[in-house]
């Protein structure tokens, strides 16, 4: 049976690491990569589609025999210019793909939220998250896998002046968070992408949140 990914968010920070991850890996015998722009990459097994994501309903047909997708999609208010463009892309994208994988019976959905998601939160980078997670709930998918991580840390293609500083400030003082206060360490960005490829490669049914602590346990490389 051949075994097909899809990862959207392929230029992200957790998918540039997920994508190079899944070809590694030998196990699936496709990566398919929904990008805006072509990556400056090459492999016998990566098969790129560059699309609008405004206009993913003429794509339907790249959700067909996927066994599972990796959801990285993720910006910032301000990168995105508003509220409602930020929404667009963490929350409307997410959602319009996953009801496409849904109805082409993709088993497996894993996608990146973070951490203190919720829809009843005042934050709204937070609430908006919280929605994503519930309407994806509400999807019912054979295995739903969501990721809350802390502070990721790595290279972004963008320069982000406020993770810089954290990051920094947190690979000094990173040590000092324990017991309860271990749950906001930072976290490496591959870590968080090895913890979704071994989640799919068990396929584990029903619907899963893993919280930071458990990321840097799943993210050991098997």
């Amino acid at each position: 049976m051949t075994r097909i990914a899809m990862v959207l968010g392929a230029t992200g920070l957790v998918g540039t690491q997920v994508t190079e991850s899944l070809l590694r890996s030998g196990i699936w015998d496709e990566v398919r990569v929904l990008v805006r722009h072509p990556l400056d990459q090459n492999h016998p097994h990566l098969k790129q589609f560059v699309i609008n994501w405004d206009e993913l309903d003429r794509h339907e047909n790249l959700f067909t025999e996927v066994s599972a997708i990796f959801c990285c999609l993720g910006t910032t208010i301000k990168k995105a210019g508003s509220r409602s463009n930020f929404e667009r892309v963490d929350l409307h994208y997410p959602l319009q793909a996953a009801a496409l994988a849904k109805k082409h019976q993709v088993k497996q959905f894993l996608v990146v939220s973070s951490m203190g998601s919720s829809s009843k939160s005042r934050n709204f980078y937070s609430r908006t998250k919280g929605r994503m997670e519930e309407e994806l709930g509400a999807l019912e998918f054979q295995g739903l896998h969501i990721f809350r991580p802390s502070l990721l840390l790595g290279q972004r293609q963008e320069f982000r002046l406020g993770e810089q500083v954290a990051a920094k400030l947190m690979r000094v003082f990173g040590f000092l968070l324990v017991g309860k206060a271990a749950q906001y360490r930072a976290i490496q960005a591959g870590t968080v992408a090895q913890a979704m490829i071994n989640i799919a490669n068990v396929g584990t049914r029903g619907m899963h949140v893993y919280n930071n602590e458990v990321i840097h346990v799943l993210g050991i490389e098997r």
